[in-house]
């Protein structure tokens, strides 16, 4: 039975605790470059998947080995930064490719790809497991999660949007280089430090 109550207390969680999350970066620089409503539809898609995981999953995600996860996470942020900055400018800075130029399925699957694996074993994965276990109502947690989700990577995708107006793509591709850097640091320290 759908308990609004409950898709609320799901929601609010959520939201708060992916909102600084990579996701909410992710999301900023693939809206930056590519058609909004391809890339909302596959991070929509990787976050369906997440939180159907996290919901079928309960508490068991909790017991992953946290220093595997911190470790791959790092070095995939890693990645990330090296293609960014290795990447050349094959478009101007004043704006995205032209959509014609980029497939639904192109965009869409990069950007199901980037968020299912970012976020696999993610807090706000974890959360969402602890959630379900803790309500047993899966239908009003995994509602709740996946609409807050959604809310996060549609904030950063439209924010993406509006900000190459005012900010040269290039730019905008350092500073996500250098946070990515940043999280990759982070989550590599944890990995060996915890």
């Amino acid at each position: 039975m759908l308990s609004l109550t409950i898709m609320a207390i799901t929601f609010g969680v959520v939201f708060l605790a992916e909102l600084p999350d990579k996701t909410a970066l992710a999301g900023l620089m693939l809206g930056t470059r590519y058609r909004a409503s391809y890339v909302f539809a596959g991070v929509a898609a990787a976050f369906a998947v997440h939180v159907a995981l996290a919901i079928a999953a309960g508490s068991v995600l909790t017991l992953l080995p946290q220093r595997l996860v911190q470790a791959v996470v790092g070095v995939l942020f890693l990645a990330g930064a090296a293609m960014l900055l290795l990447k050349k400018q094959d478009e101007d800075d004043d704006g995205i490719k032209a959509p014609a130029d980029q497939s639904f399925w192109k965009v869409s699957g990069a950007g199901f790809m980037l968020i299912l694996v970012a976020e696999f074993g993610d807090l706000t994965q974890i959360m969402t497991a602890n959630l379900a276990a803790r309500y047993d109502n899966p239908l009003s947690v995994g509602l709740g999660a996946v609409l807050a989700l959604w809310a996060v990577a549609g904030l950063g995708i439209v924010g993406g949007r509006t900000l190459l107006k005012y900010v040269p793509l290039r730019l905008i591709t350092k500073v996500a280089a250098g946070l990515m850097l940043v999280l990759a640091g982070l989550s590599l320290y944890e990995a060996i430090a915890g």
